[in-house]
């Protein structure tokens, strides 16, 4: 699948839900959204069928999103029938770990391969008022030990930097790094409609980030773990593991693009910001071909990202990243 600027597209992110159990300060409102009803949602076997579609079409990986992916009941069922399309050769998933302790042995076992973690803060009360739910902290490091305990590697430790919040804990963050294999990955706050005010006020850019922990110790450029998607990493001589920088805001990325998302719904967005989707639901559901709608949103897939900070002009109305799967 090339897109008209020639950038191939084998990378497909899969929203399951747009429900979460958390209300973080950079994602959702804290009243929440208005939420889909079930009927509008796609089955396991509605996500499946678009998945083998686009495998035939060259689709190689997808990682699993939501919202929270993992209040999704019965989400490893999802994961084996996605396992068992013989394109995939890799399957991931992104989660805040809150649920993660209960299900990371199921999960490994039909077979996600790799995990995307949230992880805001090192201190309890910060990822706590972050979240804005109580006891928070203590479910995500249950879900980090769970994980690590079934095998899930490499780690990756996504951060949010926000001013006045956790910016004081970019070197602690870096630091781990030299003692664990964690990728902890510094990401630019992004722009949409419920969180203007923060992003206007306390972006903080990795740039910078990455000049604190250079003062560190000296880094080396690596390539990082085996991923999908558009982070630079770093190392410390020696250490196990990298620090990695995510950039949407100071430095465009959007010419290496290799993605496009299904949301809960059945959209096809082929950027995660801009107001271009294609609803595959109803001709799924209607019995369709959907592979014409899979070519044409594919050609239609814009040439990058026009986001503002502090300003919802480039987010394409989106009020929350959960509603796209971010």
């Amino acid at each position: 699948m090339i897109d008209q600027f020639g950038r191939t597209v084998r990378y497909l992110r899969v929203s399951v839900t747009d429900k979460c159990n958390l209300r973080c300060v950079y994602c959702m409102p804290l009243e929440g959204l208005d939420w889909l009803k079930r009927e509008e949602i796609l089955t396991y076997e509605e996500i499946a069928e678009v998945v083998r579609t686009m495998a035939g079409m060259g689709l190689e990986r997808v990682r699993i999103t939501g919202g929270e992916p993992l209040i999704r009941r019965d989400l490893s069922d999802l994961v084996k029938m996605i396992a068992d399309v013989p394109e995939i050769e890799d399957l991931s998933l992104s989660t805040n770990a809150v649920l993660l302790a209960d299900q990371a042995e199921a999960l490994k076992q039909a077979g996600v391969q790799r995990l995307n973690i949230s992880l805001d803060s090192l201190q309890a009360d910060r990822v706590d008022a972050i979240s804005r739910r109580p006891g928070s902290y203590s479910k995500i490091m249950e879900g980090l030990d769970a994980a690590e305990e079934v095998g899930f590697a490499p780690l990756k430790i996504n951060v949010v930097l926000i001013r006045g919040q956790n910016d004081d804990e970019i070197e602690d963050f870096a630091r781990i790094t030299r003692e664990r294999p964690w990728h902890i990955r510094f990401i630019e706050l992004m722009p949409t409609g419920a969180n203007l005010d923060l992003s206007a006020n306390s972006f903080v850019s990795c740039a910078d980030a990455l000049r604190r922990v250079r003062k560190i110790e000296q880094l080396e450029p690596v390539d990082g773990p085996f991923g999908n998607g558009p982070a630079t990493y770093y190392r410390f001589p020696g250490a196990p593991g990298t620090v990695g920088v995510i950039t949407p805001m100071s430095h465009n990325y959007c010419d290496r693009c290799n993605r496009m998302r299904l949301t809960a719904s059945g959209q096809l967005r082929p950027c995660l910001f801009g107001d271009i989707e294609t609803n595959l639901r109803d001709p799924l559901r209607a019995g369709q071909d959907l592979r014409p709608l899979i070519e044409e949103t594919l050609r239609i897939k814009p040439e990058r990202h026009y986001l503002i900070q502090g300003s919802a002009a480039g987010s394409g109305g989106l009020v929350a990243l959960s509603q796209t799967g971010g």
